[in-house]
């Protein structure tokens, strides 16, 4: 992870890899179809609204896959940092892959660092030129439902498939109108989901993680804007997460993900045994 540190008036790059994850390296350092045919022109009863959005994730089941565009932006202690990332997934498998940028610093690309080419699969996430310590041949597993957030914001891009399901605990959810994103016609939704009643509604894949990052946050209560289109299939969704961080202020993390291309093949092959790391995974000197 690539952190900026504005000592001195100026932006020092510190690498900063803690714990498996992108993201915890940051922290630890402060550093249904149905409601598509809704009328635009008057927005829906909240209680319809909520409903739309907790059935986003059964249209996207129903696409099969989709290409992924992601961005995951950390402040905290003053500090801000995106990490971007882009691939494609398959919602009936559960399982993606993402090649994620880690910011660019002083005109080099990713900051200096090789990006790193995530595999999503479920109950695992498995990272490639994960550095600290890991030969640029081997990758890392992890055991998504061991971490704090359950991988909400740890590998520094969101599961697409969990980012959809999280919105099974939609609450207070109101229409703000019809938009247009990437020339789709869509239709925007603000309101705040609630992790713990998330989890008890997803799907056997998608649910130890839930659980799991029902204890990783400041509070269960995640506000989102949800993008659908005409088939009520998710296009894009931004959810704000908040650690303590051990300061009053906490960190926000804001994680947004875009689907596009529908039906883009998805095949993703997970690392073989002898392929995964099980050495030491050591820190990264600044």
């Amino acid at each position: 992870m690539v952190v900026q540190d504005r000592r001195g008036g100026g932006a020092v790059a510190t690498a900063v890899v803690c714990g498996t994850g992108l993201m915890a390296g940051l922290l630890a350092t402060g550093c249904s179809p149905s409601g598509a045919a809704a009328d635009d022109q008057a927005a829906p009863p909240r209680a319809a609204a909520a409903e739309v959005v907790r059935h986003s994730p059964d249209a996207l089941a129903r696409a099969g896959s989709a290409k992924v565009r992601s961005e995951m932006e950390t402040v905290s202690g003053g500090t801000r940092v995106a990490i971007r990332g882009a691939g494609n997934y398959d919602f009936a498998a559960g399982s993606g892959q993402l090649r994620v940028v880690l910011p660019d610093l002083k005109g080099k690309p990713s900051g200096g660092h090789q990006p790193i080419t995530e595999i999503l699969a479920p109950g695992a996430l498995f990272m490639k030129n994960r550095g600290a310590g890991v030969p640029a041949d081997k990758w890392v597993r992890v055991d998504t439902a061991s971490l704090a957030d359950g991988n909400l914001v740890t590998g520094g891009a969101t599961d697409p498939l969990a980012a959809a399901e999280l919105l099974r605990g939609a609450r207070k959810v109101t229409y703000q109108g019809p938009e247009r994103l990437g020339g789709v016609e869509v239709r925007h939704y603000r309101g705040t989901t609630d992790l713990t009643a998330a989890a008890g509604a997803a799907s056997a894949r998608t649910r130890p993680a839930l659980v799991a990052a029902e204890k990783g946050f400041t509070t269960a209560v995640v506000p989102f804007d949800a993008y659908l289109d005409e088939a009520g299939r998710l296009r894009r969704v931004r959810e704000r997460f908040r650690f303590a961080n051990g300061s009053p202020q906490g960190a926000l993390v804001t994680s947004t993900t875009e689907l596009y291309g529908f039906g883009a093949k998805s095949a993703v092959r997970l690392p073989d045994r002898r392929d995964i790391y099980s050495g030491k995974i050591a820190a990264a000197k600044p």
